[in-house]
């Protein structure tokens, strides 16, 4: 089998799913591969917006939009590279998780994306389907799921 050339891993910034970025990191490393890291995340509303901005005045920018996404990914990017990551890319990409994992697979011409395995033995994900159980019924390539719980 021919080594990877796109790795994708998922995060929410949770210990769980920074384990993965730590294991894909590693897969990355270890094939020369380019590890894309991906965050999901949902614009904040125009009311939202300005209700942070009178409680926080000029720090509102921390908890509403993209902030926190990119904050995550720069924190995934840090440990990436300390689990031996040489091409790090990272994507803040507005949406439901498994569709932004999907999309960037399908836009980066992955061949391996990474999940946590958090939420496979949940009674919810059970009936409504967790974010490893379906990018691994969905994504179309290899899906390597991380014992993370």
């Amino acid at each position: 089998m021919a080594a990877y050339r796109t790795v994708v891993v998922g995060t929410d910034g949770s210990n769980s799913s920074f384990a993965a970025v730590d294991r894909a990191a590693s897969v990355a490393g270890d094939s020369g591969a380019t590890l894309v890291v991906v965050c999901a995340y949902y614009p904040a509303n125009k009311g939202d917006v300005e209700k942070a901005q009178d409680v926080l005045g000029d720090e509102a920018y921390q908890v509403v939009g993209s902030a926190p996404a990119e904050d995550t990914l720069l924190s995934a990017r840090d440990r990436a590279a300390k689990a031996g990551a040489k091409n790090i890319e990272t994507a803040a990409v507005v949406g439901d998780p498994v569709d932004a994992l999907r999309k960037v697979v399908a836009d980066r011409s992955a061949d391996l994306l990474v999940v946590g395995n958090r939420g496979l033995n949940t009674l919810a994900g059970r009936i409504l389907g967790s974010v490893p159980s379906e990018v691994a019924r969905k994504s179309g390539v290899d899906v390597l799921i991380v014992h993370t719980t």
